[in-house]
């Protein structure tokens, strides 16, 4: 069986124009091209009639550029939505909590879920568990996933990089299938 033929949905995690502000976020982003990557991913997901869903994150903080309103609000040009394309809007890291879209896959009878977007460590890293424990089939696409260097408890800082493979080899073989792009089209 080609992966095509368990129909997954692809959930395009918060492939928002805020996060191209790398100085906002923490700086030196890795993967400074997984939303076209994202992109990629899209347009196979349309041409084999699969479904997508964008998950765009609406900050309850005004000054935040992920604030309705805010420019940084906006979806990344890789990733518009066509119209009758589902966006589901959050408030909080995971895409589950206080949204539709569990309801809309269990709608549509959908048991395997590929989850790109951003941030790696954030949004993604907790839609991926909360789908992992729900019982969904879940790959993470990691070179369509980015994050930013952080700050860690004692003041170090951790390189964008490693934040990102440490998110994933948390997230891999307990969680998810952690693949990259090209396994995943060769897998279709």
């Amino acid at each position: 069986m080609n992966f095509s033929e368990k129909k997954p949905a692809l959930i395009l995690i918060d492939v928002q124009k805020a996060f191209l502000d790398e100085d906002y976020w923490g700086g030196n982003r890795n993967n400074k091209n997984a939303e076209a990557v994202c992109g990629k991913l899209l347009a196979k997901w349309r041409e084999a009639g699969l479904p997508v869903f964008f998950v765009r994150h609406a900050s309850k903080n005004p000054a935040s550029p992920l604030a309705p309103g805010n420019p940084g609000f906006a979806f990344n040009d890789h990733v518009t939505p066509r119209e009758g394309e589902p966006v589901v809007t959050k408030n909080v890291n995971s895409a589950f909590i206080g949204t539709d879209l569990q309801s809309r896959l269990d709608a549509l009878r959908i048991k395997t879920l590929v989850v790109a977007g951003l941030i790696t460590n954030f949004c993604v890293s907790t839609t991926v568990r909360m789908a992992g424990n729900l019982g969904y089939e879940t790959y993470v696409i990691e070179d369509a996933a980015a994050t930013f260097d952080r700050v860690g408890i004692r003041g170090e800082k951790y390189d964008s990089e490693l934040v990102h493979l440490t998110s994933l080899a948390s997230l891999k073989d307990e969680f998810a299938t952690v693949w990259d792009s090209e396994r995943l089209i060769r897998e279709f």
